[in-house]
């Protein structure tokens, strides 16, 4: 079956459709993984999304329900250079094909995802419109184009909890997690390093979240609308000072937000693995997992900084920056135990650091 990839500046390719059917529009994000596609396509960042992989070839080692890092495939569509539908692997189940097709989750291939990769990369993102329906090039991307943002009510609605859960309650640490899209592989990692773990709703105030007497605050990683999560920031707000916080992906810009800083969009997203950041205060460069199309806006060689909340201002220091682009990648409020980085401290693919958490936690005894 034919298919249509329409960007709303009226860039367009032609593939065929290897699951799935129908219409979708979507922001498109490019993936640098040369592995991992699974948990790629379930994470909660990705939601509502269509995701582009630059390896050329995908589906090679199929699907299996130990790999994916939320209950659902979280994009409305992927986009690949070529697609195999004969994986080779002892753990799979399923084809990456048929899994898509069973969520109605539209894939093409047979697309030129280099020339794709390139044009998001000079043009900045975009939205798009991919179709197996047909229809007229400048028509389609007038309608993606006009496509509404994601409103907070949306992303409450799709991500998270309803209810607060105890993942899991051995440890000696209690630790809250706000889950605005947590991953699986994250919370493995605090019950890893000893955590008693209760995940909460994004729609939990701070007395909701405080009523559980957690030790630490996370505030997990999402789908990437900083400007959108009014709610969950004055919730963060209202905690900066109580206790300490920890913010992961999304978290980082809510709290940053929270501090008084601005966040901007990115021309080129952080997304995949090999991403080097480098902590300032010991030289150390972390090579990292990322998926942020957003960044906070602290130029490089900004002087001292302070954060503005509701207890008062407090002083505020950058603890990584992005060697890529030198962008923020992590901050510190010691006067108020908080930290945050913009990088996956627990990602299962690709290089994990699984000594990050327990060094937060070491840096909170520190600063008490």
């Amino acid at each position: 079956m034919r298919a249509r990839v329409v960007l709303e500046d009226g860039f367009h390719l032609e593939g065929e459709a290897f699951a799935g059917e129908g219409e979708v529009c979507a922001e498109i994000v490019c993936h640098t993984d040369q592995t991992g596609y699974q948990e790629v396509l379930t994470d909660p960042a990705n939601y509502g999304r269509a995701v582009v992989f630059t390896i050329p070839v995908v589906g090679n080692y199929g699907v299996n329900p130990d790999d994916s890092e939320s209950e659902r495939i979280t994009p409305q569509a992927v986009l690949v250079r070529e697609y195999t539908d004969r994986p080779s692997n002892y753990r799979a189940t399923q084809s990456l094909g048929d899994w898509l097709g069973a969520a109605s989750v539209l894939g093409v291939h047979r697309i030129d995802t280099r020339a794709l990769v390139l044009h998001l990369r000079e043009h900045g993102p975009k939205k798009a419109v991919i179709t197996t329906k047909g229809g007229d090039v400048e028509e389609l991307a007038r309608r993606a184009a006009a496509a509404p943002s994601r409103t907070e009510n949306e992303l409450l609605a799709a991500i998270g909890p309803e209810e607060p859960y105890t993942y899991c309650d051995g440890g000696n640490r209690r630790v809250a997690v706000l889950d605005l899209g947590v991953r699986r592989s994250f919370l493995a990692q605090l019950a890893e390093v000893g955590c008693r773990v209760t995940v909460l709703p994004a729609r939990a105030s701070a007395d909701e979240i405080l009523a559980h007497g957690p030790d630490v605050v996370v505030v997990a990683g999402g789908p990437e609308e900083p400007l959108a999560w009014r709610s969950v920031r004055r919730t963060v707000e209202a905690l900066l000072g109580r206790l300490p916080v920890f913010g992961i992906g999304l978290g980082h810009l809510l709290v940053g937000q929270a501090c008084g800083l601005d966040v901007f969009p990115l021309t080129t997203g952080h997304r995949g693995g090999g991403h080097p950041v480098r902590e300032l205060e010991t030289g150390e460069v972390l090579m990292t997992s990322q998926n942020h199309g957003y960044a906070l806006a602290v130029p490089e060689g900004a002087g001292e900084l302070t954060a503005q909340g509701l207890s008062g201002p407090a002083p505020l220091r950058v603890t990584h920056r992005s060697l890529f682009d030198g962008t923020v990648e992590g901050l510190a409020v010691p006067a108020w135990q908080v930290y945050t980085v913009q990088f996956q401290p627990a990602a299962s693919r690709g290089p994990g650091l699984a000594t990050y958490v327990p060094r937060l936690f070491e840096r909170i005894g520190d600063d008490a």
